[in-house]
């Protein structure tokens, strides 16, 4: 389906003037080229073609436009024609000749002659009814069913040919589509407003400016035209420039990155755990990373244990399989030597989780534990852990580790990722494996042979099985044995949380062998892309479907090289297997009864699925032509090659299946007489029409010809062979359909994106045009995607996720072109940067949405064989080549021409050896239904015959055997070769010397070597002379091959080494153009180049194809012969090309030299700097003994030099070090190219800006001084508890501060003495955090903002409590920021108590190095690495920090000459210093460094116990301080508090080096890590980092001023330094410097309280704002702490933890400084605890009586406070309570340690007996108080307990009424205390435990006292333990029944007697009375009746 108009002439032109035309239909232009000087009539004769993707409809207009054609201006229009297209498509060929229209729509002289033909659809190969037809998704139904408006916009139909082409210039897509509504004429009035825009002709060279009035215009403009948003730029590879529909891009990138193995650190942190559920447990935690297991220490008897330890594993190995490894935590119960203990719970999730998160990690977060075993059970409890993963390269950044202060909000901080919600069920994935096919053979021959001559059979080799790896269980079906299509039939069923937090399933055949098993190809099912969790999502779901798996080639053999490949790492490079399985999860009702708790796997038989589920089977035709092959290793050059394409096993001849065709039963079809004859490939149907089509797969085997000493090429010439293979595959063309829409919409952003990119880094003009032109493609192609995969028909075979994703994929993009077109009204020049980042997003999840995990047909793998062996090969993924009728569906590749790299397999196609081309083919591939392959050779280049094998001579659809072309075209190619950047160091010197290898088509030439350099410019012009392209002219115009080319080093010895490839499209002049702008000459322009997967620097050429036409080369432009006739014959690049030079100086500083390390084994003694810039260049003066002073004498130095003005084109500085050596010998130390030098360009200042040349004063604002402290300012003392109970109240919600106040008022004030060093870091601490948070919810507000509508804003502004409410009811982390800063402020006048407390002076916690924060200190002195070596090639050696072999301290000033006079007039102004005015001296100084070090955080562990002894190590120069003997034992986190001072002589000694090292008893310390701190750039910084400059000036107290100078003598030293006027101090607190007025306090108080006049508050007022002086000023170092990465040369990369510390350098010749601030680590304070339990009560009886069976209990309470139970102590036991009534008075003494800044007790102990030292542990304050039974034979039971953190635990009921569970389970409601101030406590708790629910229920009571006493208390009024003197408690007065019955026998007997059974004693009695009596009444009858009656 097309459109074709061809444009012949416009006559009737006034004027003479160069004219063009642009004709565009449904928003798609093309412009023809300028006709020069043309007067009345211009002949364009041109065609145009729009392939048109849906009919085109009657109303449809079509326009041409004529303009007068500007270079400069904007081209003006002459006239436009219109045509409604309804006679076109009545009778598909028109001829016209009309006159055009102006803008007023009024007819005009001009008029223009066109002829239009439209071919609608047709019909394809053979006869077929329509029905049939139909089923293809057929575009019949599409025209006028839709609204017209969404027919007509072809937008992503271009296949690329949006892309610019030389000489269309520009077909983007118009503003808008023509067509309104219907109405032809009503269209066209409004279409005649419509102006067009500049028209972009000039595109190729430069993008077109576009001026302000265009943008005015764009506002009026209603119709099309071409928006300027919409053009595209060059890129900076000219690949993506001129690419049209012929050829699709080349991939740059060649070496796979998957497979190959990095470094990764998992670091794991176990905090504590809560809420285990279980009685009096001793648990431990199991840490298992993959197969690796580690343990914490047992805590003993607590459900809450506290750990705090730290874990590392290291790993190695390829990032598939590192985020497949599982995470698992688990806590297990009472583990010892002898016993495993039981689990209690386990959380598992995999390292890839974790990977994707913000930073790499979960800070702080509560895992949820469950226990596999039982799904019905709840959860076992939370543990609280960080996890983090780091890679190579990685930095993580670890929230600033202060005192968690916070209260712990479990629900609130879950360890889950974003959108999973916190109650997790338990699911069953239900994995059917249904069959496979198409295995290759898993066994030797031999053997093979040898069973048959002994049995006789022939069986399948092989016996497979499916194994599935789930979250860490293995489940496999049964074997099949000796099957090539093995059928199962199973299932494999896992049971496991969902959603789960494993990325991947991993479904693997293998091959069952004796020895071992093999797998035979692996596939990864990423449950993300099957699943959707939004609230329209679905449930992972899957197939059935078939998957194909790829890995190593067919052939079978014992140590296959490539086995990795079959387990899926890396790239597959040949098909395995196909398997049909399927997936599907049902959530688990575990309140079921009859529910299987178990989570094995289990293995049952499934039902088999019926043959056509999958799709109907159809016949696919594959047509492929090798149009070129070049650049063929020399290693096989010798043996003829051929090609082999493979499809599935289809074509493969080699080691595909003995089947002929893969399923023998076909699925679908009429029975059983159709599928025979399929089988035998010969169907009698089409015999008439197509004769026996047998596939031919691979081409006939030729020997290769040189190209050069590299590359050979196979000799085509005029005959391209072809291929073809048909193959049967189940018809699921619509998935791939879908995916290849979303490729393109996708590929466009991409594409549209890099040129956003581009602009920006080039600082071309409107970048924010050009991507409102991009969102404006994205729109309308996610459009088109809703309107396209709309009309799928419901096939039966669609599977439930092709129906879910489909509705997803349309939600998604119909919701993302919506999010577009506002987007892009919401581009501006300075919101650019964040909505990049935005639409970059939207490239991800175009991407990650077109990845189709249901596989159809596999791809398609091209071989290149030498002598039936495999050596190289290309694979190309079926969806890019497969056809369809509508051109978006189209793969990106389908019938164009593309250029394919083939590469080695496997791991050899890693490293140097992959980089190496294999072979370059120009390849053309066509994929589609056998019945639509009438035009499968439409995209080769034309002007070929086909040549067919005999049987298929006279039928047309016969694909060809090869194609002979009978047009070919002779071009002359120049290479304008300019220079060439940043290249790669190949050689040990650290540079190289390169030459560039141009490729094109098959011939090859080189330029000059340049010795030693990384920046060579070689100036030269490479030409190719007879180039001879096959096809039409008109097509290499638009569709030039493209132009490799190669760097290499050239060695002395051996062959050239490859630096590096990159790829250009020339511009092409056909003979009957004229050579001139503005495509000619071509401009210089950067390609990229690579080297494996990275870049290698840039390339600056041009390159330009001209057609020698019939004249001959003389037609063709001279080529200027070589000027310089020193070059030899070598011609330089010529003048019209290479950029226009001027005039510059480029100025040195010599500074010094710094580490340079030896040279051959030699000390470097007097080097020397030699400096080099395009050819000219100057030398240092010569260090004369490097080790006494490696500073240079002469500091500045001068060249001038030819510049281009282009300041993007300026070829880089070489900085080179050499080494003088003794009979004038050099030796080459290192060197450095500083490769852009805008940097260092001075630009004269603009008389207009100067700005400080204003009179009048500026009085500085000194508001924001104020710091954001938390809105209540109070005073940090030791985080002051009294505040933390003051947060508490606010976070409680409710009335803030205000309603608990009443017990606030008595708090005493902090006293001064009280407040230390630390006081003032805690508070810092504090306030870096609030500022991260503030941050944080300003960033997310703003987020917000733009999301939410305004209205809504105002909505919840209005409400004033919404800030408590919202937090009162919710414990949603998300809104907390937020409301907490409302709080603040609505809490802030309700605390006036508050406002009257003194401040804590802060200092400035940086939580990065303070380098990252003043630019390296580089204000004026750069510090350039010097490399030498070569660059590893592996990702994995050699990093820049090994070839660094020294440092050159200088820099550098560049500008155009001559200068302005006002600067050289300037004064002071010293012409030996140039531009490098005011610079100190270098000699010697000598610098008293005082290194202060506070703390490390997250060291990683050295010991095998998973600690780490650390001590810190200093050297500087020559001093080297260990601090050994003060290392803090079995510590992660040490506290060191130190302050070192050394003695240092810059420059000799200024790299300081601050090390942690590990301390071992016996053996060398282990380097944890190390930071280095060059001093020298900080001392002489403008920054003035000596000494940071204090927030406050004090005299005294813990904040006294800590420089030698004061802040007036600081001032003034920097007033006279910058030349500035001041400063001048005024009355009544007023200081002036410059023009800026500040004002300040003027008194100061010493020791003794008087106060004293001084300057001194101002002068630090003027320097805390130094920043704001006009001219001088910069920010200068505030005192402060700065957070240092530890890194250790072993794990190169990987932070190993971070040192906090911060340096103050003073100047010897100046006064000392004062002594050193003290930091030294706060000892804890001694604290006595004192409990008295006085009573129990309603404690659960357990025991029953002996003889009574009552219920009664022998009670006794347990206590201990410290981490372990090793201080318990327990009451005496109230025997036999029968209420659960106990009394005791009892006293428990606890003396303890106490660190209040940290709320943490701290203990000293052993870790075991066999430890050498005390471990200092930190643990939380919390007492436990256990309620027990006592038993006398067995262990005693536990009843209950309670557990009180110390710090904030609820207040004791005041009876035992009152006293319940809420006190324990709704903490958050009730008041809080803190026995820290309160002192003194009494109440009830409740004792709780779980009953056989898990339900927490009340056990008991318990009446306490807790009393607390410092240690100097206690030892005043002393108290005895138990009931003992001193203090004692009187005893229980407990009833008697509380006896043991065996001690007071005749007690217990009178008891049991006289109280309870006296009436069943009497009862029993009297029943023994009576009995007796009838006893003795039947004795004697019988003798008394005897008696009577014989009357004896």
């Amino acid at each position: 389906m097309a459109l074709q108009l061809q444009l012949r002439t416009v006559s009737g032109l006034r004027g003479r003037a160069d004219r063009i035309a642009k004709a565009a239909f449904r928003g798609l232009s093309f412009y023809t080229r300028v006709l020069e000087s043309c007067e009345d009539e211009a002949r364009f004769e041109e065609t145009f073609r729009w392939p048109v993707a849906s009919n085109i409809d009657g109303n449809e207009i079509l326009e041409v436009q004529v303009f007068n054609y500007s270079k400069v201006f904007t081209n003006r229009l002459i006239g436009t024609f219109r045509m409604v297209l309804q006679k076109v498509v009545e009778e598909g060929h028109v001829e016209v000749t009309d006159t055009l229209i102006d803008d007023n729509n009024s007819a005009i002289q001009t008029s223009i002659s066109i002829e239009i033909r439209y071919q609608a659809q047709d019909g394809t190969v053979g006869t077929w009814s329509d029905k049939e037809f139909l089923e293809t998704p057929g575009p019949h139904s599409e025209g006028d069913s839709r609204p017209p408006l969404e027919t007509d916009s072809l937008l992503p139909g271009l296949r690329q040919s949006s892309d610019v082409s030389p000489g269309k210039s520009s077909q983007q897509p118009a503003d808008r589509s023509f067509r309104r509504a219907g109405k032809g004429v009503f269209s066209a009035m409004k279409l005649g407003k419509a102006r067009p825009t500049k028209d972009d002709h000039r595109k190729q060279d430069e993008p077109a400016v576009l001026e302000a009035e265009d943008l005015d215009r764009k506002a009026m403009r209603l119709g099309g035209g071409l928006d300027p948003d919409t053009i595209s730029l060059a890129s900076v590879t000219a690949v993506t420039t001129n690419v049209s529909n012929k050829r699709s891009k080349p991939d740059i990138k060649m070496e796979p990155s998957a497979g190959r193995p990095m470094d990764y650190q998992v670091s794991i942190t176990i905090i504590e755990a809560r809420q285990l559920v279980g009685l009096n447990m001793d648990p431990v935690v199991c840490v298992e990373v993959g197969e690796e297991k580690k343990y914490t220490s047992m805590k003993e008897s607590t459900n809450c244990p506290y750990y705090n330890e730290y874990f590392v594993f290291d790993f190695h190995v390829p990032p598939d399989v590192m985020f497949d490894k599982i995470i698992k935590l688990s806590v297990i119960h009472s583990k010892n030597l002898l016993r495993s203990g039981t689990l209690v719970g386990s959380f598992k999730m995999d390292v890839g989780t974790v990977y994707t998160q913000p930073e790499h990690q979960f800070y702080h977060k509560w895992a949820i534990l469950s226990d596999p075993e039982d799904l019905t059970a709840g959860l076992k409890g939370y543990l609280k852990c960080d996890i983090a993963v780091v890679g190579k390269g990685d930095n993580i950044k670890t929230p600033h580790k202060a005192n968690e202060t916070e209260e712990d909000d479990i629900e609130g901080n879950l360890l889950l990722p974003d959108g999973v919600p916190a109650e997790r069920q338990w699911a069953r994935f239900y994995i059917k494996i249904y069959r496979a096919e198409g295995l290759p053979r898993m066994n030797t021959s031999i053997m093979a042979n040898v069973k048959k001559a002994l049995i006789g059979e022939n069986k399948d080799l092989v016996d497979p099985y499916v194994q599935v790896v789930f979250a860490g269980q293995k489940g496999k079906t049964s074997v099949q044995k000796s099957s090539y299509e093995p059928l199962w039939n199973e299932q494999i069923i896992f049971t496991e949380m969902f959603p789960p937090l494993c990325k991947r399933i991993k479904v693997q055949i293998r091959d069952s062998d004796k020895v071992n098993d093999v797998a035979i190809g692996t596939h990864f099912i990423d449950l993300r892309k099957i699943s959707n969790e939004g609230d329209k999502g679905y449930l992972p779901t899957f197939g059935p479907a078939w998957v194909n798996m790829y890995g190593s080639t067919r052939n079978y053999t014992l140590m296959d090289e490539h086995q990795e490949l079959n387990e899926g790492l890396g790239e597959g490079v040949s098909f395995r297997a196909r398997l049909l399985m399927s997936l599907a999860v049902e959530i688990l009702d575990t309140s079921n009864p009859e529910i299987n708790s178990s989570t094995e796997v289990q293995v049952e038989q499934a039902t088999s699925v019926a043959d056509n589920c999958t799709g109907k089977m159809e016949e696919f035709f594959l047509f492929g032509a090798f149009l070129e092959a070049t650049m063929i290793d020399r290693k096989i050059g010798d043996k003829p090659i051929n090609f082999e394409v493979t499809i599935g096993n289809y074509g493969n001849q080699i080691d595909g299946t003995a089947k002929p065709v893969l399923r023998r039963k076909k699925e679908g079809g009429d029975g059983d007489e159709e599928e025979s004859e399929l089988l035998q490939n010969s169907s009698e149907d089409e015999g008439g029409e197509d004769g026996e089509m047998v596939s031919v797969s691979s081409s006939q085997p030729m020997k290769p010809l040189v190209t050069d000493r590299n590359y050979f090429h196979l000799p085509y010439l005029e005959k391209k062979p072809c291929i073809y293979i048909k193959s049967w595959w189940q018809d699921q063309r619509r998935r791939l359909y879908n995916a290849n829409i979303m490729d393109k919409i996708a590929d466009k952003l991409e594409e549209g994106l890099n040129d956003v990119q581009e602009m920006i880094k080039t600082e071309k003009p409107h970048p924010e045009r050009r991507l409102r032109g991009v969102l404006e493609e994205l729109s309308s192609g996610c459009l088109r995607f809703v309107t396209l995969a709309d009309k799928d028909q419901h096939h039966s075979s669609r599977t439930r996720l092709d129906r879910e994703r489909l509705k997803s994929c349309m939600r998604e993009l119909e919701n993302m072109g919506q999010q577009a077109t506002t987007l892009r009204s919401q581009v501006k020049k300075n919101t650019m940067k964040d909505k990049l980042k935005l639409v970059q997003n939207f490239l991800q999840k175009l991407r990650f949405l077109a990845d189709e995990p249901q596989h159809t047909i596999p791809d398609i793998f091209i071989w290149m064989m030498s002598n039936n062996k495999r050596i190289a090969y290309a694979r190309v993924p079926s969806k890019d080549i497969l056809y369809s009728i509508v051109d978006e569906e189209m793969g990106k590749d389908c019938a164009k021409v593309k250029t394919v790299f083939l590469k080695l397999p496997g791991k050899r196609g890693f490293g140097p050896a992959g980089w190496t081309v294999q072979a370059k083919m120009e390849i053309y591939l066509w994929l589609g239904l056998n019945k639509q392959r009438k035009d499968f050779l439409s995209g080769l280049p034309c002007g070929f015959e086909e040549k067919k094998i005999a049987r298929g001579q006279n039928l047309p659809s016969f694909p060809p055997i090869s194609l002979l072309y009978t047009k070919k075209q002779v071009f002359q190619l120049r290479a304008h070769m300019y220079q060439a950047r940043s290249l790669f160091a190949a050689d040990s010197s650290g540079l190289s010397d390169p030459f560039a290898r141009v490729f094109f088509t098959s011939q090859s030439q080189c330029t000059e070597v340049l010795n030693e350099t990384l920046c060579p410019t070689w100036d030269q012009l490479l030409v190719f002379d007879n180039v001879e392209l096959y096809g039409e002219a008109h097509e290499m115009r638009d569709d030039p091959p493209i132009i490799v080319i190669e760097i290499y080093d050239q060695d002395t010895v051996g062959k050239a080494d490859f630096m590096g490839r990159t790829f250009a499209k020339p511009v092409v002049k056909m003979s009957d153009e004229q050579y001139c702008p503005p495509r000619f000459p071509p401009q210089l322009e950067y390609y990229q180049i690579y080297r494996g997967n990275s870049t290698a620097g840039d390339l600056l050429a041009a390159f330009e194809l001209l057609q020698i036409g019939p004249g001959g080369k003389s037609d063709l432009p001279p080529i200027d012969g070589p000027t310089d006739m020193d070059r030899g014959p070598i011609l330089p690049v010529p003048l019209g090309i290479r950029p226009v030079l001027s005039k510059y100086r480029v100025e040195i500083l010599f500074w010094g030299l710094r580490d340079l390390k030896r040279v051959n084994l030699a000390q470097v003694d007097r080097p020397r700097v030699d400096i080099e810039c395009a050819g000219k260049g100057v030398q240092s003066a010569l260090i004369q003994n490097y080790k006494k002073n490696p500073n240079f004498s002469t500091l500045v130095k001068w060249f001038e030099v030819d510049l281009p003005e282009n300041e993007l084109l300026h070829p880089p500085l070489n900085i080179r070090v050499v080494d003088c050596r003794a009979f004038g010998r050099y030796t080459l130390v290192g060197s450095h190219a500083v490769s852009s030098l805008r940097k260092f360009i001075y630009r004269p200042p603009d008389k207009k800006a100067q700005h400080w040349n204003m009179t009048g004063e500026i009085v500085v604002n000194m508001e924001p001084e104020v710091p954001i402290k938390k809105m209540e300012t109070m005073v940090k003392l030791e985080a002051s508890e009294e505040e933390k109970e003051k947060k508490k109240k606010k976070k409680k919600g409710g009335g803030g501060g205000g309603g608990g106040g009443g017990e606030e008022v008595e708090e005493e004030e902090p006293d001064e003495s009280m407040l230390d060093w630390w006081s003032k870091y805690f508070a810092s601490i504090e306030t870096m955090k609030e500022q991260l948070r503030q941050q944080e919810a300003a960033a997310a507000e703003a987020e917000e903002k733009e999301e939410m509508e305004i209205a809504e804003e105002i909505k919840l502004d209005d409400s004033p409590m919404k800030g408590f409410k919202g937090q009162a009811k919710s414990k949603e982390k998300s809104k907390a920021p937020k409301e907490d800063k409302k709080k603040k402020q609505q809490a802030a006048p309700e605390l006036p108590e508050k406002k009257n407390k003194q401040k804590i002076d802060e200092l400035k916690v940086f939580n990065k190095e303070l380098e990252a924060e003043f630019d390296n200190f580089e204000d004026w002195l750069h510090t350039f690495n010097l490399l030498r070596g070569k660059i590893g090639d592996n990702d994995d050696n050699a990093t820049e920090e090994e070839r660094i072999v020294g440092r050159f301290k200088g820099s550098l000033c560049v500008y155009k000459v001559p200068l302005p006079n006002d600067i050289t007039k300037e004064a002071g102004y010293d012409p030996t210093f140039g531009m490098f005015q005011g610079i100190p001296s270098n000699d010697p100084i000598n610098v008293l460094v005082r290194v202060y070090i506070v703390r490390a955080t997250d060291l990683h562990p050295a010991d095998i116990n998973g600690k780490a002894d650390p001590y810190i190590a200093i050297k500087l120069g020559k001093t080297d301080i260990k601090d050994k003997e003060n290392y803090i034992s079995k510590q992660l986190n040490p506290v060191f508090g130190k302050s070192f001072d050394i003695e240092a002589t810059f420059p000799m000694e200024s790299m300081l080096t601050v090390a942690v090292y590990d301390w071992d008893l016996v053996g060398t310390d282990d380097l944890i890590g190390e930071t280095k701190i060059d001093l020298e750039n900080r001392y002489y910084s403008k920054h003035r980092a000596t000494c940071g400059v204090a927030q406050t000036y004090s005299i005294h107290g813990y904040n006294v001023w800590r420089d030698p100078m004061k802040p007036s003598q600081i001032l003034s030293k920097l007033c006279k330094e910058g030349k500035v006027d001041g400063p001048h101090f005024g009355p009544g607190g007023r200081v002036k410097v410059a023009n800026r007025v500040f004002t300040g306090p003027t008194e100061i108080e010493d020791e003794n309280g008087q106060k004293k006049q001084t300057d001194e508050h101002l002068a630090l007022t003027v320097l805390r704002h130094w920043e704001d002086i006009p001219r001088a000023g910069c920010k200068l170092v505030p005192e402060h702490v700065e957070t240092r990465p530890l890194l250790n040369p072993d794990k190169p990369g990987i932070e190993q933890g971070r040192l906090e510390m911060w340096v103050d350098m003073f100047p010897m010749d100046m006064p000392a400084p004062g002594p050193a601030t003290d930091i030294s680590p706060r000892k804890p304070k001694k604290y006595e605890l004192r409990v008295i339990v006085w009573n129990t009560d309603e404690v659960i009886l357990e025991d029953d009586d002996y003889f009574t069976g009552e219920k009664s209990s022998d009670i006794f309470v347990r206590g201990w406070l410290k981490g372990q139970q090793e201080d318990k102590q327990d009451t005496d036991v109230h025997y036999h309570s029968l209420t659960g009534e106990g009394n005791f008075n009892w006293r428990y003494i606890f003396p303890f340690d106490y660190l209040a800044a940290e709320e943490k007790i701290v203990i000293s102990k052993k870790e075991s007996m066999f430890s050498w030292d005390e471990t200092e542990y930190k643990i939380p304050a919390r007492l436990t108080l256990q309620v027990w039974d006592a038993d006398h034979f067995s262990a005693d039971d536990f009843l209950g307990a309670i557990e009180l953190d110390l710090n904030r635990f609820p207040r004791g009921a005041k009876t035992s009424k009152l006293c319940s569970l809420e006190m324990v389970t709704n903490e958050a409601e009730l008041p809080m205390v803190s026995i820290f101030k309160q002192k003194r406590v009494k109440g009830w708790w409740p004792f709780v435990a779980r009953d056989e629910n898990d339900e927490l229920e009340v056990t008991g009571k318990v009446e306490a006292e807790l009393h607390l006493l410092t240690a100097e208390e206690a030892e005043k009024s002393p108290a005895g333990l138990a009931r003992n003197e001193p203090d004692p408690l009187e005893k229980p007065n407990r009833p008697d029944t509380s006896f043991i019955w065996f001690l007071n026998p005749l007690k217990s007997i009178k008891y049991l007697i006289c109280t309870r059974y006296k009436w069943l004693i009497i009862k029993i009695v009297l029943a023994l009375l009576l009995l007796i009596m009838v006893a003795l009444f039947l004795y004697s009858m019988p003798g008394y009746m005897v008696k009577k009656l014989l009357g004896a």
